[in-house]
């Protein structure tokens, strides 16, 4: 099992190059913008957008589907009800079930918005390295102790992918095929809980290990990343911002009533 952000972040594309710091700030501030879209004539602007960074990223297209899928089936979960339950102007109805307009946009919007600000936080990810960009979020301001938290998780990510990958390989050799019955959930919950609690005793004996090195007697390391890159980069967080902005105006002129 892999779990890993950096497959594709030595790539050299326009995204590739983009200085971290500004990276971070020009796309979200593009997400805050694609957020606060509530027309659903907006998605498309929203879409092309992402698709014309998506692809000035270099990345392949596997990339995003691969993590998008189960993102995308847990709202698919959420909001596939929503034309049946939602709005008053029946579209199309066969005995009791009835697709609603109102319903039909809401789904649009909320899908809309949702593949738009995900992706765009695939491109962050998959184009910046993970070292650079905790960093880069720390010379924004994040407390250096988060950081670190968030580093001893992303490496001990790796070590229990290797342990449950270990479990269901034995499993295996042993005989076990799930079949959806009482017994192979009693089993997979036993498996659960084996690794949680190894993963418990893991965290214990890291911190201690830690502690006896002199963590937490010392100052924390500084953020190596200053400045905001070269004027290419402070112009690409410019046009973010420009297309942000010019998204939220949309939004308040289309819903401001006429008189």
């Amino acid at each position: 099992m892999r779990l890993t952000l950096d497959t594709y972040a030595g790539l050299h594309s326009p995204l590739h190059c983009w200085w971290p710091r500004s990276k971070l700030v020009g796309l979200g501030v593009l997400m805050l913008g694609f957020a606060c879209v509530q027309q659903v004539q907006l998605i498309p602007v929203c879409l092309m957008v992402t698709a014309v960074l998506y692809g000035l990223s270099g990345l392949p297209w596997s990339f995003l589907r691969s993590r998008l899928r189960y993102p995308g089936l847990f709202l698919l979960g959420l909001v596939i009800a929503l034309p049946l339950l939602s709005g008053s102007t029946i579209l199309w109805q066969w005995g009791p079930f009835a697709i609603r307009q109102e319903g039909l946009l809401a789904m649009g919007l909320i899908a809309g918005r949702f593949l738009s600000i995900v992706t765009l936080g695939m491109l962050l990810l998959g184009t910046t390295p993970l070292l650079m960009l905790i960093d880069s979020l720390v010379s924004l301001g994040l407390p250096p102790l988060l950081a670190e938290m968030t580093l001893l998780s992303y490496r001990y990510l790796f070590d229990m992918a290797d342990q449950l990958t270990n479990l269901r390989q034995a499993m295996r050799l042993r005989g076990f095929h799930p079949n959806g019955n009482r017994q192979s959930w009693q089993q997979l919950a036993a498996v659960a809980g084996t690794l949680l609690v190894r993963s418990y005793e893991q965290s214990e004996r890291v911190y201690k290990a830690m502690r006896l090195r002199g963590y937490g007697h010392s100052q924390s390391v500084k953020s190596q990343i200053k400045g905001w890159g070269k004027s290419a980069d402070l112009v690409a967080i410019g046009l973010c911002a420009t297309i942000s902005l010019a998204l939220i105006g949309t939004q308040i002129w289309l819903t401001v009533p006429e008189t």
